[in-house]
């Protein structure tokens, strides 16, 4: 087994929206970031746009993923590791991508499935310590959304639902801001999808993901006491519905790809609390690429054979 008592780690995560590298210290449980960077690629709208990435998409994802290797190298890490999520199970070229990938860079792209990265989201949220309650952990996401669950006595489970932030908008939004019409079917479309998620009964609820971080932005308080009730998603459902996505990443610092997807997080956390009857949720800073670089330190090269016990913490 590999020591993670110290080391530094790299993740790059390709998801819906965003490419996004974490160089990080490992120092027993904590993660100290070095290097924190995204770029917007877009590979959710390629999937709902035309199915694939393309020759020109791919060359452009290779030349990011080839840069990020380079500045993790650069910051120290010995381990880079190339994570894909809900795009790359449905894009009809990732398999050609994957290719190109290893090619490119000379590293492995682990396209992951549903389970893999929800236990990963949920590794990083408890930086692998052992939980102390029933803990659900939420990644809402552009394509999908991805839920582990785990407690002192029960073994670690994971789900993935179809349904994110950037999809609901593609399917339901046309305009900027989008119309209470169009609100309301967001809201409808969430439920129902969110309707088909286990039937957990967690202590609490974490959430983590671009969508729920963003809603923490434009809510008061919400940087503050990193919570959301249903006061905050009717005030962010207020804001999404009132202005343009301009105004709103300007007014709240905010990317305009993702202010524009601000009213679809909300319908997807108050699904999320409705289903499971929460008053409130947390919403945590951890997530897949301090997950993977938490497995990656402490599993070594095995570490996608043992995510499941992995998910239910160590002791260093």
């Amino acid at each position: 087994m590999a020591s993670d008592s110290r080391g530094i780690g790299a993740a790059v995560d390709l998801g819906s929206t965003s490419v996004h590298l974490l160089v990080a210290g490992v120092v027993d449980h904590r993660i100290e970031p070095i290097v924190d960077e995204s770029v917007f690629l877009g590979l959710g709208e390629a999937v709902e746009a035309k199915g694939l990435l393309g020759g020109v998409g791919r060359l452009g994802l290779v030349d990011v993923l080839a840069r990020y290797a380079s500045l993790a190298r650069d910051g120290g890490s010995s381990a880079v590791t190339f994570v894909g999520t809900e795009p790359l199970r449905r894009l009809a070229d990732a398999s050609r991508i994957v290719h190109e990938v290893e090619r490119g860079t000379s590293l492995p792209l682990h396209v992951l499935s549903h389970d893999e990265e929800a236990f990963l989201v949920l590794i990083g949220v408890t930086e692998g310590r052992p939980v102390e309650h029933d803990l659900l952990v939420v990644d809402v996401g552009g394509g999908s959304s991805e839920l582990a669950f785990v407690g002192p006595e029960h073994r670690a489970e994971a789900s993935g639902l179809r349904v994110g932030a950037t999809r609901l908008t593609g399917r339901f939004v046309a305009g900027d801001p989008p119309s209470s019409a169009e609100v309301a079917v967001l809201r409808a479309a969430a439920a129902e999808a969110v309707a088909a998620a286990p039937s957990f009964r967690p202590a609490e609820v974490v959430l983590v993901g671009g969508p729920a971080s963003n809603l923490l932005k434009v809510v008061p308080d919400g940087l503050a006491s990193r919570r959301l009730t249903s006061g905050d998603l009717d005030a962010a459902f207020r804001i999404a519905a009132a202005e343009s996505s301009e105004v709103i990443a300007a007014r709240h610092v905010l990317r305009p790809a993702r202010a524009r997807i601000l009213a679809a997080g909300a319908a997807i956390v108050e699904a999320i609390m409705d289903r499971y009857g929460v008053a409130e949720v947390r919403v945590a800073d951890g997530g897949i690429r301090e997950g993977t670089v938490l497995a990656v330190a402490h599993a070594g090269a095995g570490w996608r054979d043992r995510l499941e016990h992995l998910a239910h913490g160590w002791v260093v």
